[in-house]
């Protein structure tokens, strides 16, 4: 289970001296310890999948890549520097992403599936892809793709 593999991996990184391993992976149990307490108060199961956790991580990349841009823009490098690091420790937990080949075969296998014919038919292509290749598709990427292709 990936929870076990999150928390055996904070327990090396302590071992390791590695603090900036240790608070990066403790910030991410800590995101998967907060949905499960808005779990147990909404439903009365307070397990969280493996799904759920990946979910998680792919929100926190999302989020540190919007920080990484406007630390950048702000000319705040060294904590853009910080949020990349973050981000390149996430991503070890996180299943292998598509490249952009992969993306673009995929999105024309989804279009034609749905057989989609133009822009009014995206949300379909998109939901096909957030199916199918939840965790390990960049979207934003596969959005731009079915636009392309469809507009």
């Amino acid at each position: 289970m990936l929870r076990d593999k999150l928390t055996e991996a904070v327990k090396l990184a302590l071992k390791a001296k590695d603090s900036r391993r240790v608070s990066t992976i403790r910030l991410i149990l800590a995101a998967i310890k907060d949905r499960e307490i808005c779990k147990r108060t909404a439903e009365g199961d307070k397990t969280v999948s493996d799904a759920e956790i990946i979910e998680i991580l792919s929100k926190m990349v999302k989020q540190r890549r919007e920080s990484i841009k406007a630390y950048e823009e702000g000319g705040r490098l060294e904590l853009a520097e910080q949020e990349r690091d973050e981000t390149v420790i996430i991503q070890e937990f996180l299943p292998r992403q598509m490249d952009e080949a992969e993306v673009e075969a995929a999105v024309q296998a989804a279009i034609a599936e749905v057989e989609a014919k133009g822009l009014k038919d995206i949300g379909k292509v998109m939901a096909v892809l957030k199916g199918q290749y939840a965790g390990t598709m960049d979207f934003a990427m596969a959005s731009k793709k079915v636009k392309a292709l469809l507009g």
